[in-house]
């Protein structure tokens, strides 16, 4: 099992930026990605970012794609930390936004079928004028 800690979100107007950041803790973590999955009211969960944590590659919704970036660090055997920047942020961007877990997978199988087995608390991020 993994442990994820989630921090970052806010209010931020159009056009803005905002940093969320994932505390990742657990065993086996090379064999994990890690990704930020968001919900926004009456809309299913979806992954916009996702990252695979041996190697770094990452996937990125259309959505997304050129205005999030997804990176990480390696703190220990056991500790990942995990950053999603969001520049030019827009009113539809506005979701709680979810760091997630998901083992032996790929950065875009997780993103894409959403194979995730561990979820964070959440955080909003509200994107208004």
């Amino acid at each position: 099992q993994v442990q994820l800690v989630e921090s970052g979100g806010g209010l931020v107007q159009p056009g803005g930026s905002l940093r969320l950041s994932c505390a990742v803790s657990g065993y086996s973590l090379d064999y994990y990605a890690i990704g930020w999955f968001r919900q926004a009211p009456g809309k299913e969960r979806e992954g916009t970012s996702c990252i695979s944590l041996d190697d770094a590659v990452a996937h990125y919704a259309d959505s997304v794609k050129g205005r999030f970036t997804i990176s990480r660090v390696n703190a220990n055997s056991t500790a990942y930390l995990v950053s999603l920047q969001m520049n030019s942020l827009k009113v539809e961007d506005t979701a709680i936004y979810f760091c997630a877990a998901s083992g032996w997978t790929t950065a875009r199988n997780m993103c894409i079928i959403n194979t995730v087995t561990d979820w964070g608390q959440g955080t909003q991020v509200t994107v208004s004028s």
